[in-house]
């Protein structure tokens, strides 16, 4: 776990640094600056999503997942622990899904647990210069996004140690695709066009790769 530990210790570097950038940005500037994270993540989403081997198993894992996101009420419980410090979740959000989605942190993180962080290591650096630019436009619950990525990689980590091996990497392709369009939804609460809780299907990153294990 030695690179998704360094991951998390370079977000909070990042993060920390951006906070008192953030002093001297205006208010127009922090507006532009969420536009272009936007417009990012909608691109981001957009790419990943096309990596599904197998739409069928997608949608059902989207939907299932959605659905078990909405009982367990994930969005409202991460918006009660976001406005403790700040107004909005997507601070905590935008960082998390964009550090955490996508086959170099599962590989990487699986790899990491198997003793070798080259991997989350690079990615380590990536993710301390996005988030500085993170925490000039969100603040500081750019920050706290270093507890969810610990706990995610972490808990990636500490399944290639002891089952790596044997993991099939065929269903990388669903969980890249299901975080593609969940960063979708991301995207169209950042640029204001319509406010999803995309908390709410994150257990799609699990349901739909398992589904389509039997498709």
């Amino acid at each position: 776990m030695l690179g998704t530990i360094i991951n998390a210790l370079a977000v909070i570097s990042g993060s920390s640094l951006g906070l008192l950038m953030r002093r001297s940005i205006g208010e127009d500037l922090k507006g532009k600056l969420l536009s272009v994270i936007g417009l990012f993540t909608l691109y981001l989403g957009a790419d990943m999503m096309l990596r599904a081997d197998k739409p069928l198993g997608l949608i059902i894992g989207l939907l299932l997942g959605t659905y078990i996101g909405h009982i367990m009420k994930l969005d409202e419980r991460l918006e009660r622990l976001s406005n403790i410090r700040e107004k909005s979740a997507d601070g905590l959000l935008v960082p998390f899904l964009t550090f955490c989605i996508g086959p170099m942190t599962v590989i990487g993180s699986l790899r990491d647990g198997m003793g070798d962080p080259s991997i989350i290591l690079a990615k380590s650096v990536m993710d301390g210069f996005s988030s500085i630019a993170f925490a000039s436009a969100f603040g500081f619950s750019v920050l706290l996004s270093a507890i969810p990525l610990l706990l995610f990689q972490g808990s990636l980590s500490l399944l290639g140690r002891f089952i790596g091996n044997s993991l099939p990497l065929s269903a990388l392709g669903e969980m890249t695709a299901a975080g593609g369009i969940i960063l979708l939804g991301l995207a169209l609460r950042i640029l204001g066009i319509k406010r999803m809780n995309v908390a709410d299907m994150l257990p799609s990153l699990l349901i739909a790769p398992l589904i389509s294990q039997f498709l």
